[in-house]
């Protein structure tokens, strides 16, 4: 089954800094080279390098930059079949700095044009298999079908019925009650520790329950960076703990967990293996600079693991 990533990819530009400066304030940054990432564009990337069927959708413009994005997913093993352009739309880039252990993210806003999909991804979307996505994303589709658009929250139920599970990445912006409609009968919800407080006011992933059994979500993810991760389905909340690493850069991480997690449940693994095995690759990804760290096949990351303490999973 082959998975579809919808979402960004974009040149990432680096800078390093001592401290992130207050407001009215100054301060100097070192320049790093630029490295193509992009956060679905990543997990897609880590899905194809442990061997998934991988295809990748966004709407980029025609310059020799956006080639150059496409050119390296192809190099990299993901499929661009789908690829959507408009050539009024801005160049796909992130500033990134790297301050005291952490990342700080500014993206140029690039609009939110409606992103029309073709027959032939449609075709291709209503077959089983994953979608890994975001709001921002999703807010934007739209396709026609034999006799009506369909659009948005309308797509993702035509293609939940033709057996496509989604899995939404929704990171430091959690969501909100008008959101709903979009996450309703995901397979699976990836918050991080800021999105989860965002959404839910708490820390607590014992008390969403009846939220997810309002919305027929199948399992919530709660990443915990070095800690781990925590999920719930139902009654059943399974932990994870974290590596001890020296963490080199933190960008992608959590991409490397959405890719590799989406691989493992494609690959049929319970979820408790899954997370673990997800929380493995996070962990090793924050030892190597650069977006895209987190590429490596399913063995390179066993072969990791075993160099550091295991950790234990347990319900």
């Amino acid at each position: 089954m082959t998975a579809f990533f919808i979402g960004d990819v974009a040149i990432d530009e680096y800078y390093t800094a001592e401290r992130w400066p207050g407001r009215a304030d100054k301060g100097m940054v070192t320049e790093l080279p630029a490295e193509i990432g992009g956060s679905i564009a990543n997990a897609a990337v880590v899905h194809a390098g442990l061997g998934g069927e991988t295809q990748f959708i966004s709407l980029l413009n025609d310059s020799p930059l956006s080639q150059r994005l496409i050119a390296d997913l192809q190099e990299n093993g993901v499929g661009i079949d789908y690829m959507l352009t408009d050539p009024t739309i801005a160049e796909s880039r992130n500033l990134i700095f790297l301050v005291e252990g952490e990342h700080i993210v500014l993206t140029v806003e690039m609009g939110e044009q409606p992103m029309w999909l073709t027959s032939e991804s449609l075709e291709a979307l209503r077959q089983p298999g994953f979608l890994y996505t975001t709001l921002y994303r999703v807010r934007r589709l739209h396709a026609q079908a034999e006799d009506c658009v369909l659009k948005q929250a309308g797509l993702l139920t035509d293609l939940r019925r033709h057996g496509r599970r989604a899995i939404f990445d929704l990171d430091v912006g959690g969501c909100a009650p008008e959101d709903m409609p979009y996450l309703a009968g995901a397979a699976v919800v990836i918050f991080n520790q800021v999105g989860f407080r965002t959404a839910f006011g708490h820390d607590d992933i014992a008390r969403i329950g009846d939220w997810m059994r309002d919305h027929e979500i199948g399992w919530v993810v709660r990443t915990l960076a070095a800690d781990g991760a925590e999920a719930r389905n139902g009654e059943t909340v399974l932990r994870t703990a974290g590596f001890p690493v020296d963490v080199v850069d933190v960008t992608g991480a959590g991409d490397t967990f959405g890719g590799t997690l989406t691989w493992c449940l494609a690959q049929g693994h319970l979820f408790a293996k899954a997370l673990d095995f997800a929380v493995a690759a996070a962990s090793r990804s924050v030892t190597i600079h650069g977006p895209r760290s987190g590429k490596a096949s399913a063995d390179e990351i066993r072969r990791w693991r075993k160099e550091v303490n295991p950790p234990m999973v347990h319900t």
